[in-house]
């Protein structure tokens, strides 16, 4: 089938069948980004260095598939779909308006913690550097496309049977493309950046480091690149329009000039997509509209109170540019995880590798939240954002490692499992409103009497 043609590793040299469907293109990214072939999920422990000790703890894990990838990936979708639609029914788990984390805000981590771990396996063994970086670039753009066609606005969402976007409004931004920059920034890391030259046994953590220090300090780089600009970023007086009854527009003027602002006005995340991207191109329906200066049923969606801020209708990505970089690094924070498996078979040391840092990354994401006030935030990315859901998605994982791979109780965790299996397609289907936006095109004298309209 084309859904597995891509899922094989950068070092194939066959030649692919050309497709452009778009479902096939789909359902190629889906694999090809969150599944590795699956004779390479364990094939990487051959190479690995153990203790004797260590050989006896898991001698069937070589050549077996790593099940808790599929059911973390699984888990991670069931989740979506739930706080998707009991999101308006149950505000307390809906994305959090502004600081502040909920069920829902754990999503978009999970999904790229999940795609770094399998970069790890899908790109351990390169034969050639360049092929493998070219079919990458290929690889994210595809995503990139399906993106903009299922997020930029193409389809006008549930209830409307009208589809097509103005190229001068079209959303450049969305999860897809945020996936798609991080697995290519991470594929690209994993490529070139690996230290193939050191011939050392990885026996602990520290030689782990040293072996993938040069992808640490990328992590690094970034990090501070997104620290200084989103607290050095001088960020000015802005204004924006909005359309009101008729073909009338309604102007507004939010006042700024303050550097290291995190609130919803006037933070460096916004301004850099404003000036970059163009306010016509964000998001419209901004989180922070749920906030209680925007909303008089916050945190759920209401009516404006009479003080609400200019603010409160502006555009706001939270997909953006400078946001993006911290989705960089949760995605290398999963391929490091996946180094984990390639060089350890033992049951014990992988735990090990795996808990310490994730106890570490929580441990440091609540000194910086309650320490030095820098807020876990998901519509910014922010550090603390970044340590703790990266933490506590390594920690499920481990979890699951115990449950499905080391007990061996895979008959619970069957759905997730599937789910796992074809994650990017069901979130296309689903969490974009594809599927439903397909099934009300069916509809009995008028297209308000669909399935979906009694449904939803």
């Amino acid at each position: 089938m084309v859904m597995y043609e891509l899922i094989k590793g950068d070092e194939a040299t066959a030649p692919s069948k050309p497709n452009n469907e778009l479902s096939n293109v789909v359902a190629a990214a889906d694999n090809a980004l969150l599944s590795p072939h699956e004779d390479d999920i364990e094939a990487g422990v051959r190479n690995a260095t153990n203790t004797p000790q260590e050989k006896e703890e898991a001698p069937a894990a070589r050549g077996s598939r790593l099940v808790s990838l599929d059911v973390f990936r699984g888990l991670t979708v069931a989740l979506m779909i739930f706080v998707d639609y009991a999101g308006a029914f149950l505000p307390a788990i809906n994305h959090s308006p502004w600081n502040g984390i909920t069920l829902a805000d754990v999503v978009m981590p999970f999904f790229l913690f999940i795609v770094g771990v399998a970069l790890a396996l899908t790109y351990k063994r390169v034969s050639s550097k360049a092929v493998a970086t070219k079919k990458a670039v290929l690889r994210a753009m595809k995503l990139f496309i399906v993106g903009l066609i299922v997020q930029g606005g193409f389809f006008h969402g549930l209830h409307n049977l009208t589809y097509g976007v103005d190229i001068l409004r079209i959303r450049w931004m969305g999860i897809l493309q945020r996936i798609a920059v991080a697995y290519l920034l991470a594929a690209v890391c994993e490529i070139w950046l690996k230290n193939d030259d050191d011939d050392s046994d990885v026996y602990s953590g520290y030689y782990l480091i040293r072996r993938y220090r040069f992808q640490l300090l990328v992590s690094l780089i970034l990090t501070t690149i997104y620290m200084v600009l989103l607290y050095g970023l001088y960020v000015p007086d802005w204004e924006y329009q909005i359309p009101v009854a008729g073909s009338k527009t309604k102007s507004f003027s939010v006042k700024c000039g303050v550097r290291g602002d995190i609130g919803p006005a006037c933070n460096a995340v916004g301004m850099i997509d404003r000036q970059v991207l163009g306010i016509q191109h964000l998001y419209q329906r901004p989180v922070y509209e749920r906030t209680k200066q925007c909303s008089i049923n916050s945190p759920a969606s209401g009516p404006l109170p009479s003080d609400a801020p200019p603010w409160c209708q502006a555009p706001f990505d939270p997909e953006g540019i400078l946001s993006s970089v911290m989705a960089i690094v949760t995605c290398l924070i999963g391929l490091q995880f996946g180094h984990a498996i390639i060089h350890f078979k033992g049951h014990k040391n992988r735990i090990i590798q795996w808990m310490i840092p994730s106890l570490f990354l929580l441990a440091f994401a609540f000194l910086l939240d309650f320490g030095f006030g820098m807020h876990m935030n998901k519509a910014l990315y922010t550090l603390s954002y970044t340590c703790f859901t990266a933490g506590v998605a390594g920690i499920l994982f481990t979890g699951l490692y115990v449950l499905v791979d080391v007990c061996g109780c895979r008959k619970p965790t069957l759905a997730m499992e599937w789910l796992g299996m074809h994650a990017l397609m069901i979130y296309i289907l689903i969490g974009c409103n594809i599927l439903p936006v397909f099934i009300q095109g069916f509809y009995w004298r008028e297209p308000k009497n669909n399935v979906m309209s009694s449904l939803i």
